[in-house]
């Protein structure tokens, strides 16, 4: 009803706050929902208004958590163990929390490295949330532990395009091909620190209400879900104008 009456209609409950609506008797009240079923008639347009206007007012909403979220954990957002790609030294830094086997994590691959390869001041912090099931962990575990090799990227390259039923066979598999130290990588998947770390990642993304991957931080924003490349491009435009 509040969105209706932000929609100009002008009912009589304009500016009347719940507890004087409480007051209309019987018969005034059911005067009132005739005014707005007969408007209805004769507009349904008035509905859809509504209807995106209370849309607009949940967006707006679950913007100003999303950014206190991210203030109140940012000292906590960036840690020395997470991956690093792009410009290790750039002014806008995009944190991503993505899961190997999310099919809108893989689809959003191209975009982001369109991004990159166009602007060379993006830092990317990889954030690996395996949330898909036992799959996931596995292939996050590879990464994890091809890092402490310095192949993260490269590990991660071929996992991303991997059939989605990831297996310790499959990555050893993978990581020969690559020339990595295979009996080493498989034996760091199982170090506790990197179960740590996975356990951290996930706090974090609790802490920040983050709902699915993939889910990106750029500044100060969330961006919740796959986007293109244009949508990226003014992300971090904002960001870095943001700096100024």
């Amino acid at each position: 009803m509040a969105a209706l009456l932000a929609s100009g209609v002008g009912f009589p409950l304009a500016g009347i706050s719940r507890a004087r609506a409480q007051e209309f008797t019987d018969t005034q009240r059911a005067e009132i929902v005739k005014i707005v079923r007969d408007a209805l008639k004769q507009d349904p347009s008035i509905l859809r208004e509504a209807v995106v206007a209370l849309q607009a007012d949940d967006g707006e909403r679950d913007k100003i958590a999303s950014r206190a979220a991210v203030a109140a954990a940012r000292d906590n957002l960036i840690t020395p163990n997470d991956p690093i790609g792009g410009n290790p030294h750039g002014n806008v830094t995009i944190v991503e929390f993505f899961d190997v086997r999310c099919p809108y994590c893989r689809k959003l691959e191209p975009e982001m490295t369109e991004l990159l390869a166009g602007d060379h001041d993006v830092r990317l912090v990889y954030k690996d949330l395996p949330i898909l099931g036992p799959a996931s962990v596995i292939g996050t575990k590879a990464l994890l532990a091809a890092q402490k090799q310095n192949a993260y990227e490269k590990l991660r390259d071929v996992v991303m395009r991997m059939p989605p039923d990831i297996t310790r066979a499959g990555i050893e598999t993978e990581a020969k091909k690559l020339g990595l130290d295979t009996p080493r990588l498989l034996h760091d998947m199982d170090d506790p620190s990197i179960q740590q770390q996975i356990d951290a990642n996930l706090h974090l993304a609790q802490r920040l209400n983050i709902q699915g991957t993939p889910a990106m931080i750029v500044g100060d924003e969330m961006l919740p879900g796959a986007v293109d490349a244009g949508e990226l491009k003014q992300a971090v435009a904002e960001a870095r104008a943001a700096k100024k």
